[in-house]
């Protein structure tokens, strides 16, 4: 008779109990992960399929518009629709040094030095603020209007600028 010892990886009995747990439990988890991905289809949320929504993630980064340079000022934004599209990327948060908006301390020198001032500041620029705010479509009237809402909301008493009040202010 001939010997031949067949060795196995298994020495002990508990090495053989691991052996049977893991052979019936890997399986078992692996059917239980099947069935869970084919019954569970994953799901969107119903408000991200919108066409608002859609339209909202696919829109582009940017946009180029072309302004009369010329344009009449009875079409003239008002001074909340300028501080809204222009002047709040700055004054709401005081980037770069600018006068936050509703700050009566930073503003009051700046009010005290009356809206011509200001105006021509903001025509030409200062520091960090580029001239007419970074807009150079933005009219003399439409730049007076937006600092006497901004002024305004920081403890001024400013007058809404007329139309020919705005021009002379520009020349100087």
């Amino acid at each position: 008779m001939s010997a031949e010892e067949h060795s196995s990886f298994i020495q002990t009995p508990q090495q053989l109990v691991v052996v049977v747990l893991l052979a019936f439990l890997v399986p078992v988890f692996g059917i239980l992960m099947i069935v869970h991905l084919v019954v569970d289809r994953p799901r969107a949320d119903p408000a991200a399929m919108t066409p608002e929504a859609i339209a909202a993630r696919i829109q582009p980064l940017g946009r180029v518009e072309f302004v009369d340079a010329g344009r009449a000022a009875a079409g003239a934004r008002s001074g909340e629709e300028v501080v809204k599209a222009v002047c709040a990327a700055c004054h709401a948060t005081g980037v770069a040094g600018a006068p936050k908006i509703g700050d009566k301390a930073a503003w009051a020198p700046l009010i005290r030095r009356g809206l011509d001032k200001m105006l021509a500041v903001a025509i030409t620029g200062e520091k960090a603020m580029p001239p007419r705010g970074g807009a150079p479509d933005l009219t003399d009237l439409e730049l007076a209007r937006a600092i006497v809402f901004m002024a305004n909301q920081s403890g001024g008493n400013l007058k809404e600028p007329a139309e020919a009040a705005a021009k002379p202010a520009a020349k100087k």
